[in-house]
């Protein structure tokens, strides 16, 4: 562990002010969320920050709300517990609850934001496959005012984002889910729940009425490739016939194909790929079978 180097502390108590800090102060500030990830990485000596903006105290950045007839809303310090034990998250978009329920220990759930989580941009996240299959949209404000973003176009590499040095997130909007469709987020790690994926697979289907083809199909991947990816070859195979198991192995095989995995001491290239294949079908399969029930409702 090396020496901490001597930063400057902010506790702003609005946005504006804390967009403010950041834009004075430059690219050595860092935004403080749920600290589960910033003080381990400081510690380790990965960031030096000279400035730390604790955006705790900022009210409204923390809420989970309905948008009649629209989606949901989620605040950006929002934390992965709330998530987990949320009504609404899980009346409305159960998978992203999924996902948070299976994020580190509880301990870590109770401290870290869905802010801090999606904005440290890491290729084995297990919230983010379940926002891409969900549509997410992520909301930013900062110097230059407010934009939003795809989630997919926040991300340009490990660790990297799209976020200029003075922009914030400040929340995530999930479109209503269509009638008739399910989606489950499967993630495979050395010890459950308390280790980063090796590989996570997120799956969503909608079924057409009167038959078992998709209207809409879409695979998510982590941790097999520098930023959390669509597997585009898997959903264009679900999308062009019956959801038979033959279609479903084939698209689990291309999912796999669409993988660009790593070798490094947790696992192999070529074991993250057949994990993908593997993951692919059992989500893929466990989505049919629950937006088939939702259809005999």
């Amino acid at each position: 562990m090396k020496r901490l180097k001597p930063f400057s502390y902010f506790e702003p108590t609005t946005l504006q002010e804390a967009i403010e800090i950041a834009i004075t102060k430059g690219s050595e500030t860092y935004f403080l969320a749920g600290g589960t990830d910033l003080f381990v990485r400081m510690k380790r000596g990965e960031i030096r920050p000279s400035y730390l903006v604790n955006l705790k105290r900022i009210k409204g950045l923390n809420q989970i709300e309905r948008e009649p007839k629209k989606g949901l809303r989620i605040g950006a310090l929002t934390r992965i517990s709330e998530i987990e034990h949320s009504p609404l998250i899980y009346s409305s978009h159960p998978v992203l609850r999924q996902a948070a329920g299976i994020l580190g220990s509880p301990s870590i759930r109770n401290l870290a934001t869905i802010g801090g989580n999606i904005g440290r941009a890491s290729p084995a996240s297990d919230l983010i496959p379940s926002l891409m299959v969900l549509c997410a949209r992520v909301a930013i404000e900062g110097g230059e005012g407010k934009k939003e973003l795809d989630l997919q176009q926040l991300f340009l590499g490990p660790g990297r984002t799209a976020l200029l040095p003075s922009e914030v997130i400040t929340s995530f909007f999930l479109p209503e889910m269509a009638p008739l469709t399910r989606a489950t987020y499967l993630k495979l790690g050395r010890v459950e729940g308390m280790d980063c994926a090796l590989v996570g697979v997120a799956a969503l289907l909608t079924l057409s009425d009167n038959t078992i083809e998709a209207k809409e199909a879409k695979v998510a991947l982590a941790s097999v490739g520098p930023v959390p990816l669509r597997a585009k070859k898997a959903e264009e195979i679900l999308l062009s016939g019956p959801l038979t198991e033959g279609r479903i192995k084939e698209a689990s095989r291309a999912a796999a194909d669409d993988s660009c995995p790593i070798t490094d001491m947790r696992a192999s290239s070529s074991y993250r790929k057949e994990m993908v294949k593997v993951l692919t079908f059992r989500a893929l399969s466990k989505t049919l079978h629950l937006a088939q029930g939702e259809k005999l409702k």
